[in-house]
């Protein structure tokens, strides 16, 4: 019996170890995919290097000039977050942003900063260079006053 646990163990530790890590899951021909994975390196992972080879080179050099993602997120972006989830606004999502080499998306932020809960938006202009989404400029939340 004893062997039959250890078996059994052993091919749970094999079947759930090799799994990959689901943030990274998604259609990277996507924009909105591309957008969230820009700001989710930036907050919750906290990977500058990653983020910066979401943007063009002109917001690459904008955003080393901050030196870290901390600064970057609290001077540039404007938003500060202890943790945070991203989603896409679906609600102004157009045929156009498939197909067209400039998109617009919309991204709707959650999170908690110091106990309390913030949320926020903030709108990203993309361009589609050889197949691939970056970003361009990040716009100020447009509900804003």
């Amino acid at each position: 019996m004893t062997k039959i646990t250890t078996l059994l163990f052993l091919a749970l530790v094999i079947l759930f170890g090799c799994g990959s890590d689901e943030s990274t899951r998604g259609d990277k021909s996507n924009p909105g995919f591309v957008a969230t994975m820009y700001f989710d390196a930036i907050y919750n992972k906290k990977d500058f290097d990653a983020a910066i080879q979401l943007a063009t080179p002109k917001m690459g050099r904008i955003m080393r000039s901050y030196g870290t993602a901390k600064q970057f997120a609290r001077n540039l972006i404007n938003l500060q977050y202890d943790s945070v989830k991203i989603e896409v606004d679906m609600t102004n999502q157009s045929l156009r942003e498939q197909y067209g080499d400039d998109a617009k998306v919309n991204l709707v932020f959650t999170g908690m900063l110091r106990g309390e809960q913030v949320d926020d938006m903030r709108s990203v202009q993309m361009i589609r260079k050889k197949g691939k989404w970056y970003i361009d400029k990040i716009n100020p939340d447009p509900f804003a006053r």
